[in-house]
């Protein structure tokens, strides 16, 4: 596969922003690739807890044993690299939370509970955040539009909204530390707040418009538990370090935003993000999502979980991530050079970057 054709593919271009057409509209279902995408993975899309767990395990433990260990050494030039494994590991970690969004919960007992005790409450980040939300994104009629809670069309803003929206996210762990010490507790005793706070303050979304709803049945039991244990956690957090120091706090809060940074800047070339609001075929949610394949130089970092393939997930969204490499290697043989399928490769973060980067002058 020829990843750095797909930027320029003729039969794709970026449309310029001053037009008034939505270009991904007018893209029919490839069909073929639809259907192959289902025919030829069924043998591979069971999830595998013998990967699962020790994935999960060996990162949780990689990123806290680097963290404590960036708080203890006292050579910074050690502790700045420790810090920067432990974000590394710690960011792996957290986006298993892509992972519970998407597999039947009977696929892997007890994972959703064990992700949420090392990971989520940890870090403020419990899986209810994500779930319930992150499939909204999914909806055939909602991808890309107002209702998306996680689209916004970034390649059609200004070039300023690039950079703030990437360097926003180093803020997230300090504000999740107040939402869960302070808002959640103070929520139980002013109803208003507890609503907005669910509302605004709840869910992994980059849309300003989203407003969720209300919990309801077995979630709003799940909800309960693991605000209370966030809660907990980051009064704990807050008092010892009252009590002993700032030093680890202010530490970990470091850790914590280096993986949110991360993430964001992944959130940047996720998507083309180039729909303004109009509903989208499957076919045009595709190519308006993002593959960066082998042999892309270091996507297994900063796209972790089987993010690389993000385009795919949006073909296969229940398909579990240590099965899209095969899925991928699978379909582009079969469709073959040229394809739908491999329009939506890219060959690395940077001219991901760049192109976006080029979106946005388009608007002035």
């Amino acid at each position: 596969m020829n990843a750095h054709k797909a930027i320029d593919l003729p039969s794709s271009p970026v449309r310029d922003a001053a037009q008034g057409a939505t270009w991904h509209s007018q893209i029919p279902d490839d069909k073929a690739m639809l259907r192959a995408a289902v025919e030829l993975t069924r043998d591979i899309s069971q999830a595998r807890p013998g990967i699962y767990w020790p994935d999960l395990l060996a990162s949780a433990l990689v990123g806290y044993g680097a963290l404590a260990g960036a708080i203890l050494v006292a050579q910074p030039v050690l502790a700045v690299v420790l810090a920067v494994v432990s974000s590394l590991a710690l960011y792996r970690a957290l986006l298993f939370i892509h992972e519970l969004s998407h597999i039947h919960k009977d696929a892997l007992p007890g994972f959703r509970f064990g992700w949420n005790l090392l990971v989520g409450i940890p870090l403020l980040i419990p899986s209810f955040m994500y779930e319930g939300v992150h499939t909204q994104h999914h909806a055939r009629t909602r991808y890309g539009t107002v209702e998306d809670p996680e689209y916004l069309p970034l390649a059609l803003m200004k070039p300023w909204s690039l950079p703030v929206f990437a360097l926003t996210a180093i803020l997230l762990p300090p504000a999740l530390l107040i939402r869960s010490a302070v808002l959640v507790p103070l929520g139980t005793v002013i109803p208003p707040l507890r609503t907005l706070v669910w509302e605004r303050a709840s869910a992994l979304a980059i849309n300003p418009q989203y407003r969720r709803r209300k919990p309801e049945g077995d979630f709003a039991h799940m909800v309960f538990w693991q605000e209370l244990g966030c809660s907990a956690w980051a009064i704990a957090a807050i008092g010892a370090s009252l009590a002993w120091g700032w030093r680890p706090l202010l530490i970990g809060l470091c850790v914590v935003s280096f993986t949110a940074l991360l993430n964001q800047v992944r959130t940047l070339v996720a998507h083309l993000w180039e729909n303004d609001g109009e509903a989208m075929t499957v076919t045009a949610q595709y190519l308006d999502s993002v593959n960066v394949p082998p042999p892309a130089r270091f996507s297994g970092l900063w796209a972790p979980v089987g993010l690389r393939y993000h385009a795919l997930h949006h073909l296969l969204p229940s398909m579990p991530y240590h099965s899209l490499a095969e899925a991928h290697r699978r379909l582009g043989a079969h469709l073959g050079a040229g394809s739908t399928y491999e329009r939506a490769s890219y060959p690395g973060l940077t001219p991901l970057l760049a192109r976006l980067a080029r979106s946005t002058m388009r608007t002035r």
